[in-house]
């Protein structure tokens, strides 16, 4: 069919909580109210990356970004735009049209795309991930059949080799070399499995991956399984990814159907077939051996290496494991070869990588910048910097495996080996900004909580130091530390990195150190001078009440549930620091400003 304009609406995880299906919907009946079903088509796509603009909506040819778009919009949009030909311009987003007119500019010259280069989310937001033949349209499966017909499998891995593809799961293995040792290992069976069991704390690459290309993932699982010698895959996705799953599911129906999974796949003679496996949101089942004893049935935890998953994995069968985003990478370098890829990046880091990008920054949402991007240009220039005029602190990447780097090193190149220099990791993408209100001290203590409630507790570094090294920071952010504590920090998390069975517990500490190497001054205000100096930790908190600004009303003193404040009408109250339990609630209530912690 034909139509002369399409109307593209994000249907990824972020835009759907904020109503985007009910904008579907609305879309249809208006359109079908006026009669336009021939004429315009509605699409509904996967993330288009500005999540913090969300629900968005873009109506092409003419590329109208309309953001936060409502339910009570959707008519006006019809009837002007579709109907008129008169885009509207309130909804439009502000940064989409050229300054002094009303010329809409292309996405690529938008701050936010512009430095940007899409290769694993080059489908999203472009096309409908339901449906096979706008994937097929977009060069789907092309690479599949060169594989098939063209290449040998050592050609394959050669190929992936020379791209100089490093795993995007976190360690940044090589992914040719991966790909190598288990086409090397004999056996009656092999596997592949897709890792999608992200975990970490703000990040949802792989998820607006499979929700939004999720055809990327199936056909370079396939193309891997043809390189080593494998006919069946298995995808382990977390079960709180319901939109994922679903994607995922009708995905591999819809390859199926068209001959594009199963038995003699283009008449190769290649025989591959795929399945879900759900994960139940361990973050542990991340850890490779994990992930495949999980899959077998069994409880998730880590296995002694070696031998490695490619000589000894699932079901005890050579397997290869890599991430969403590795494969999603694969069909790009095999349809336009090693160099077009390796051309992108750094030297040791080639092509992109895509980020989480979450916290105190303007622009929330997922980017794909190429190896070798520094922290400033993600921050400010494609983040649209920190907002209410605060200043940038610091960023962690690599989640609760990765370190804080501080506003020193904003110019550092985001790869693999510069962010290891500075005691960070690349992880597998998330970046969460921090400005002047966070501590650094309680950011390491959120990260410490979340690997000490995730640890499975096979190994005794991870289980018990971890433990060990919270309660320490509780003790501190209570202002009972002691300048000792700083030593045992970092003697107890050196002993959890060196002993652990696992990368859990291995890179648990990464955040303790990293803010103890760049933030030491944080932890000694907590002891020495018992003070927060982002005045975020209750323990060492201090309210006090300005006289000069105190009116003498009594707000305060009727709010204080333990009877910490004292002072008569109209004369300026005053805060019993014994007694004060440092709820906050006096301050919230205050009509003057006069307390301040």
């Amino acid at each position: 069919m034909s139509v002369r304009s399409q109307v593209l609406v994000c249907g990824g995880t972020g835009c759907t909580s904020s109503g985007s299906i009910k904008l579907i919907d609305e879309f249809e009946n208006r359109i079908k109210e006026h009669g336009l079903e021939n004429e315009v088509e509605i699409v509904k796509t996967g993330c288009f990356g500005l999540c913090a603009l969300g629900p968005v909506v873009i109506v092409y040819p003419e590329g109208a970004f309309y953001s936060m778009v409502k339910v009570e919009d959707v008519a006006e949009i019809v009837e002007e735009h579709l109907l008129k030909g008169r885009i509207v311009q309130r909804l439009l987003y502000e940064e989409s049209v050229h300054e002094g007119s009303d010329e809409i500019k292309s996405l690529n010259e938008v701050d936010f795309y512009k430095k940007q280069h899409r290769v694993a989310l080059r489908n999203c937001g472009v096309i409908n991930p339901e449906k096979i033949e706008e994937y097929i349209g977009r060069d789907g499966y092309r690479a599949l059949n060169k594989a098939l017909k063209e290449m040998t499998p050592q050609e394959i891995i050669d190929e992936i080799k020379n791209s100089g593809l490093r795993g995007r799961g976190g360690g940044g293995f090589p992914t040719g070399l991966k790909w190598q040792f288990a086409a090397n290992s004999v056996d009656d069976q092999k596997y592949v499995c897709c890792n999608a069991d992200e975990g970490d704390p703000g990040a949802f690459m792989d998820r607006s991956v499979l929700e939004g290309d999720p055809h990327a993932v199936i056909e370079a699982m396939t193309i891997a399984g043809y390189a080593i010698g494998s006919n069946q895959g298995y995808i382990y996705i977390r079960a709180e990814y319901p939109i994922a799953v679903q994607r995922l599911q009708i995905a591999i129906n819809q390859a199926r159907e068209y001959g594009l999974l199963g038995k003699n796949i283009f008449e190769s003679g290649f025989d591959f077939d795929l399945e879900i496996r759900l994960g139940a949101g361990a973050f542990v089942c991340g850890e490779e051996t994990a992930l495949m004893t999980s899959i077998e049935g069994k409880r998730g935890e880590p296995r002694p290496r070696p031998p490695f998953p490619a000589v000894k994995g699932l079901f005890g069968k050579p397997t290869l494991l890599n991430n969403v985003e590795t494969y999603a990478n694969i069909p790009r370098i095999i349809l336009e070869g090693a160099d077009t890829f390796a051309s992108i990046g750094t030297e040791k880091s080639k092509g992109t990588k895509v980020f989480a990008l979450g916290g105190k920054i303007h622009n929330t949402g997922l980017v794909e910048v190429p190896m070798g991007t520094t922290l400033r240009e993600i921050i400010e220039d494609i983040g649209g910097g920190i907002p209410n005029g605060k200043k940038f602190k610091a960023a962690q990447t690599g989640g609760p495996s990765g370190g804080c780097i501080p506003a020193e090193l904003i110019d550092t190149p985001i790869d693999y080996d510069s962010l290891t220099a500075i005691g960070s990791m690349m992880g597998s993408g998330g970046l969460i900004v921090m400005d002047e209100d966070n501590c650094m001290v309680d950011i390491a203590k959120f990260f410490l909580e979340f690997t000490v409630d995730e640890s499975c507790g096979k190994c005794t570094p991870c289980r018990i130091g971890t433990k060990r090294l919270l309660e320490i920071l509780n003790k501190i952010t209570d202002g009972n530390g002691t300048m000792e504590d700083l030593e045992r920090l970092e003697s107890l998390a050196e002993a959890i990195k060196a002993g652990s069975l696992c990368g859990l517990g291995q890179t648990a500490p990464n955040p303790v150190l990293s803010t103890l190497k760049y933030f030491r001054h944080e932890y000694e205000a907590h002891i020495v001078d018992k003070t927060c100096p982002a005045h975020v930790c209750k323990g060492v908190a201090k309210y006090e009440i300005d006289a000069d600004k105190c009116k003498g009303c009594g707000l305060c003193a009727k709010q204080c549930p333990v009877g910490a404040i004292s002072g008569e009408v109209k004369s300026p109250f005053s805060i019993d620091a014994d007694k004060c339990i440092k709820c906050g609630a006096c301050m919230d209530k205050c009509p003057f400003k006069a307390i301040s912690k």
